[in-house]
């Protein structure tokens, strides 16, 4: 929607890319603050966190460029896809939960813990990238005859002029939502891998939904938008985490 906040000279502050900087910001912060009460190190959470962020980047890039494969085989503008605001979300999760996982079993320290622990940072991070998403307008709606549809004027990825159901507020509210799910839920203290398994749970369930009201080209497989698609395959490791999680020693 306002994509652009600041330019100066050749220099441009873009909306989308602010709110990916604030929340990874917040992530980390949240991150470490709740380690320390948790008795976790914060260092592993700044380390592994920081490569997990980079190779994250890296492969919800990829995941995109593969999902935009057709589009470039017939129009071109491969380095425009590349240098762009496009990424998969589902891309940088998988490459960030991959990464997290070498590199803590590297240093031979458990997993669980500390995906628990990421959750609710996580999530949080994806709620304030999808106001970046609104600002850009990227992952657009389904045009709408309702007063709560917005309206873009000057986004580059969204049509203008038509009003659009708001699914990246609707996506952001969500995860909101499932970030105070996943605090108190932590406070009952269950058993290692519970908070992580219903993180992925509520979020692939979430999604699969929020899909239905998208409009954007994101792939498909028969009636399935893409992500759906992973959000069913998803929703099979969150489900055996959460029923064969141990307890905690």
């Amino acid at each position: 929607m306002y994509n652009e906040l600041l330019k100066i000279g050749p220099v441009t502050l873009h909306g989308y890319g602010l709110m990916i900087g604030i929340g990874i910001f917040v992530c980390f912060s949240m991150a470490d603050r709740r380690a320390k009460k948790l008795g976790l190190d914060p260092d592993v959470i700044f380390n592994v966190g920081f490569i997990s962020v980079i190779f994250g980047f890296i492969s919800s890039k990829l995941f995109f460029l593969m999902l935009s494969l057709p589009d470039i085989i017939r129009n071109g503008g491969f380095w425009k896809a590349l240098s762009g605001n496009g990424f998969i979300v589902y891309g940088g999760l998988t490459g960030g939960v991959i990464t997290a996982i070498i590199y803590l079993r590297i240093k031979k320290i458990p997993f669980l813990p500390y995906f628990d622990l990421a959750a609710p940072s996580m999530v949080v991070a994806q709620a304030i990238g999808r106001l970046g998403c609104f600002l850009a307008g990227c992952c657009y709606g389904r045009e709408t005859d309702s007063r709560f549809g917005i309206m873009f004027q000057n986004s580059s990825s969204a049509p203008n002029g038509v009003n659009l159901i708001p699914t990246q507020l609707i996506s952001s509210f969500g995860d909101f939502v499932i970030m105070f799910v996943l605090l108190w839920y932590a406070k009952k203290k269950p058993k290692a891998g519970r908070v992580g398994a219903l993180y992925i749970i509520l979020y692939a369930v979430g999604r699969f939904f929020v899909e239905m009201l998208r409009n954007d080209y994101r792939g498909a497989l028969g009636v399935l938008s893409t992500s759906q698609l992973i959000s069913i395959l998803m929703l099979i490791p969150g489900i055996w985490l959460f029923v064969g999680a141990k307890s905690k020693e």
